[in-house]
């Protein structure tokens, strides 16, 4: 491959297989750079910088999809769905820019699609991240009509910081928005829904000691753990919810993706559906959308779309 030519989707493929089960963004990122700048944004309007709150960081991007939904179609007759999607940054990093590609591709595909920033550690600790979740949830709800979308059918998603919050603002009744409905699907990828087995299995895990992402947010009183613990914590009634992980994702979010259904089934009367990234891993799968690889892009709309 020359140094100015486009990595074909093959070489991208190995890149990934040959990279591994690694979260190194910097190295991600550039392989899928050359595509974000010719990525296709037609048919989408972008609002920015609209604030869900006070603080610097509760602030959300909203892109509308352009085209008039068909009134003779049902499924969008009341309004377009809307997606809340939310980024990752393992509780300490991030930004709602950085998954634009999300935002255009979801546009597209027709949902109202928004995308907020929220606090981040150490300067914030836990549940910061599900209450800001809950607040921009709120805000969707509230202006869904304006927006052109039936604040019935708000999707609430994530991706690993962000599943995490997800997760916790759509499971635990105490962080959910006040007077909002539960969402039409909850769709968590990639996350972390655990910290008690994170803290004592970082030996498997390859985690560090002291832990730079989870210490940072969840603090290090490491007995107050299963009080922060998603899966302890689950007291909502059911309601439509995919989980998903990347096939090289490191192995802490397998096992809690695993352990997350096998809970919400077992003790919480679930029935959610699970799916594999096939051949990514865990950036891999996001920076892919609305560029190269629609693997994840099309499993959450295929989900979103039978509900």
């Amino acid at each position: 491959m020359s140094q100015n030519a486009l990595p074909t989707a093959q070489q991208l493929a190995e890149l990934i297989r040959t990279t591994g089960a690694v979260i190194d963004p910097p190295l991600v990122k550039g392989w899928y750079a050359p595509f974000r700048e010719t990525q296709t944004r037609e048919g989408v309007q972008l609002r920015a910088d609209i604030a869900y709150g006070d603080d610097e960081r509760q602030k959300l991007d909203v892109y509308l999809p352009n085209a008039r939904p068909d009134a003779d179609d049902t499924h969008v007759a009341k309004g377009r769905p809307l997606l809340l999607f939310v980024h990752g940054g393992g509780f300490v990093r991030g930004d709602r820019r950085e998954r634009a590609n999300v935002g255009w591709r979801f546009a597209r595909a027709g949902f109202v699609t928004v995308l907020p920033s929220y606090r981040l550690g150490p300067q914030n600790h836990w549940p910061a991240g599900a209450q800001d979740v809950a607040a921009a949830w709120a805000w969707a709800y509230a202006n869904a009509e304006a927006l052109g979308a039936d604040p019935q059918r708000i999707y609430v998603a994530g991706e690993s910081a962000g599943a995490a919050h997800v997760a916790a603002a759509t499971l635990i009744q105490s962080l959910r928005p006040a007077n909002v409905p539960a969402p039409r699907a909850a769709l968590l990828v990639s996350g972390v829904y655990n910290v008690q087995l994170e803290k004592l299995a970082r030996r498997q895990f390859g985690v560090p000691s002291p832990d730079p992402r989870n210490e940072a947010y969840f603090g290090s009183d490491f007995a107050s753990y299963p009080a922060m613990s998603t899966v302890e914590l689950i007291d909502s009634a059911p309601f439509p919810l995919l989980v998903t992980w990347a096939e090289l994702d490191p192995p802490q979010m397998q096992v809690q993706a695993g352990e997350l259904f096998a809970r919400l089934v077992t003790q919480h009367g679930f029935d959610p559906d699970v799916a594999v990234i096939a051949g990514h891993n865990h950036l891999s799968q996001l920076e892919a959308i609305n560029t190269v690889d629609d693997t994840l892009a099309q499993t959450l709309i295929d989900f979103m779309q039978r509900h």
